[in-house]
């Protein structure tokens, strides 16, 4: 499995918001929903329209390796309750929210959301580092550089430790990349 990174630049957030909603909406709320979440990929794309429609959280039964399941509840942005709003106003409760080609409301699979991801961001010279988890890991880079609070992105992602955090969000790398730059022996 490749290390996926997180999305550091917000331009190139916006250029592939952009890019999704112009070229698919279902794409481009796939990634509001990982961005503005922090969910995982495989518990984006089980979501119903249910999960969603007139709700100011999203529930989910959160399974992970070494950890015994359980509920989790996550607060839906305002923008992103309005960007769901928009999208599901047609759509019927029992609809899935990604919908594949491949079937009647089936949703979509990892692979076909790894592919949308990735060719969006080839298009705007990512080429390395892309992944379904950038989405999260891009929610808590941001989130940490806003709020500077690395224990409450360590409980919302519900790690065993703060250094596991950092690292998970890129920090330790970006932190190690700075301080190298800066070093200077010479006048």
């Amino acid at each position: 499995m490749k290390f996926v990174q997180p999305i550091r630049d917000m331009e190139n957030i916006k250029s592939i918001s952009e890019y999704l909603k112009e070229k698919n909406l279902r794409d481009y709320v796939m990634f509001s929903v990982g961005i503005y979440s922090g969910l995982r990929i495989q518990d984006i794309l089980k979501l119903r329209v249910s999960d969603v429609r007139n709700k100011d959280y999203i529930s989910i039964v959160e399974m992970k390796t070494n950890k015994s399941a359980k509920i989790r509840r996550f607060v839906i942005n305002p923008h992103l309750k309005k960007i769901l709003n928009e999208y599901i106003a047609d759509k019927k409760d029992s609809d899935v929210l990604f919908p594949s080609k491949q079937g009647e409301n089936k949703p979509l699979k990892r692979a076909q959301a790894y592919n949308i991801l990735n060719e969006a961001a080839r298009n705007f010279g990512i080429k390395e580092g892309i992944g379904t988890h950038t989405m999260r890991k891009t929610f808590g880079y941001f989130l940490y550089k806003q709020t500077g609070d690395i224990v409450l992105l360590k409980e919302i992602f519900n790690h065993s430790d703060i250094a596991v955090t950092l690292r998970y969000i890129g920090m330790i790398e970006s932190e190690k990349n700075k301080a190298i730059n800066k070093l200077k022996f010479d006048d």
